[in-house]
């Protein structure tokens, strides 16, 4: 149901698209940080925010995936195998000399 009042503001679907990507925005931030900070601690800290900010952006997605707001497609075997030599080749490159 939208929230916006004589045409102002933002639906529902508007708000949870931006938390969503917000969220997703987080979760990079907080992983590169994550990658370039060597104190055991504080990465402990860094990583517990990361888990937070993933919960929220899977709930968000969640959400919007069942009020039909966020369509995926299943991929089929053939392009899941298709992802996985791609990804094993090139993890591996020094492999295929």
């Amino acid at each position: 149901m939208p929230n916006n009042i004589e045409g102002r503001g933002l639906s529902d679907r508007e708000m949870l698209q931006l938390c969503l990507e917000l969220e997703k925005g987080r979760c990079r931030s907080i992983s590169n940080t994550i990658l370039e900070t060597s104190h055991k601690q504080l990465r402990d800290i860094y990583q517990q925010c990361y888990d937070n900010a993933n919960d929220n952006q899977y709930r968000l997605y969640e959400i919007m995936e069942e009020k039909g707001w966020y369509k995926t497609e299943i991929a089929s075997i053939e392009e899941i195998h298709r992802v996985q030599e791609y990804m094993q080749n090139n993890l591996h490159p020094d492999k295929q000399l």
